[in-house]
């Protein structure tokens, strides 16, 4: 576990181009691409309290799970995190997830909302969007990006991600389905998201780690696994979210059951695209909160 903080150097170089995109908003840097050798850095943050009965989440929990996640990423206390992450000339677009059976939750639209507000952006200059983005105002003039999304299983690209979910940012969508999604990462690198992310936030409270077919959805595969990941790199941040689906997986079938289609586009994001890493080994895992059963 780590628990070290940070420098502002120790940062740009260890989160490649994401970090760098994450102090645009304060510092007009551009991103740029992740240094060879570099490491990222992601954080599970994880509270048994965070999840009512009703299986959703409770609010004040789940703020403080994103400001503990946001301090810890950035190595300072949240307000000032959220004052690296977006400055208050900024132009904010929170890219949510609004599929019906595992949207991202209202509460933590509103609680990253909240934040980006309370570091000083305008609330008109502020957004909640997921499948209008392409007429949001805010979205068409946005300067930074915070990108949301619960972690799922998908029958296109094996895993719905933070990478996937800027897919609505092109007007049609299914032309990047062809071979599991693999150029998805290609849309990263499209004027309207290139250097805005700010921040991912992999929502894995209660993920789905089986599906079978199209927009498949059983209450059977998803767990209250009580979590959020967080990072600058969404490389990194998916690549920790599918080590959790995988080894889930394993667990409940008795047996290795390789996620179909294999969602290599989280690696292909990395490798082709130059968003992230994808290697564990290249990826500093900051633990917060109780860890059994993280399985990971």
């Amino acid at each position: 576990m780590s628990t070290g903080r940070l420098s502002r150097r120790d940062f740009l170089a260890g989160g490649g181009g994401a970090a760098a995109a994450a102090l645009a908003g304060a510092s007009g840097l551009r991103a740029a691409e992740p240094a060879p050798g570099a490491m990222s850095r992601v954080v599970l943050v994880r509270r048994g309290d965070v999840l009512r009965e009703d299986g959703q989440p409770e609010p004040e929990v789940l703020r403080r799970m994103l400001n503990d996640a946001v301090a810890a990423l950035l190595g300072v206390e949240p307000a000032a995190a959220w004052r690296r992450l977006v400055a208050p000339r900024d132009v904010v677009g929170i890219k949510s997830n609004a599929w019906r059976h595992l949207p991202t939750p209202p509460a933590l639209e509103e609680a990253i909302r909240g934040e980006v507000i309370a570091a000083g952006v305008t609330p008109e200059n502020v957004a909640v969007d997921d499948r209008g983005i392409l007429e949001n105002p805010v979205f068409l003039r946005a300067t930074a990006i915070i990108n949301t999304r619960p972690m799922r299983t998908h029958h296109w690209s094996g895993l719905g991600t933070c990478i996937k979910n800027m897919i609505m940012v092109v007007p049609r969508p299914q032309e990047y389905h062809g071979d599991a999604c693999a150029s998805l990462g290609a849309i990263w690198r499209l004027p309207e998201v290139e250097g805005k992310v700010r921040l991912n936030v992999l929502v894995m409270l209660t993920p789905q780690f089986h599906g079978v077919g199209p927009h498949s959805f059983s209450r059977d595969f998803v767990w209250p696994y009580g979590g959020l990941i967080l990072g600058v790199d969404p490389v990194a941040v998916d690549a920790t979210g599918a080590r959790i689906i995988t080894e889930k997986r394993r667990l409940h079938f008795g047996a290795d059951r390789p996620i179909t289609p294999p969602p290599h586009h989280i690696r292909l994001a990395g490798e082709r695209y130059g968003l992230g890493v994808s290697d564990p080994e290249r990826i500093e895992l900051v633990r917060l909160g109780p860890m059994e059963e993280a399985l990971i």
